[in-house]
């Protein structure tokens, strides 16, 4: 199937991905994923190992269109709960003075 990824087409088949991806550790998913046989991958891992090219160069949702084309499991990890300094975003008590 061709694929548009980073501007650039790709001819990807299912085979091909699984073939590609056969020996690659995944690396921690924080984010986007595929899930690929056995093993959950980031999309960005996935995207760099099957197009060559620099993880810059393309977004995890060109990747995870393609992997669903393709007829792979893609998931989104939710967003972390906690603020944006690490904390709990519950509402600050302006009684009490640091």
């Amino acid at each position: 199937m061709r694929c548009v990824i980073a501007r650039f087409p790709f001819d990807l088949t299912k085979n091909g991905v699984l073939e590609a991806m056969q020996d690659v550790k995944p690396e921690p998913v924080t984010g986007e994923s595929v899930v690929i046989g056995r093993r959950e991958y980031p999309a960005m891992q996935v995207g760099a190992v099957i197009t060559r090219q620099d993880r810059r160069d393309f977004s995890a949702g060109e990747v995870v269109r393609a992997m669903t084309r393709l007829g792979f499991t893609c998931r989104t990890r939710p967003a972390d709960t906690a603020g944006p300094f690490g904390r709990s975003s519950a509402p600050i008590d302006p009684t009490k003075v640091i």
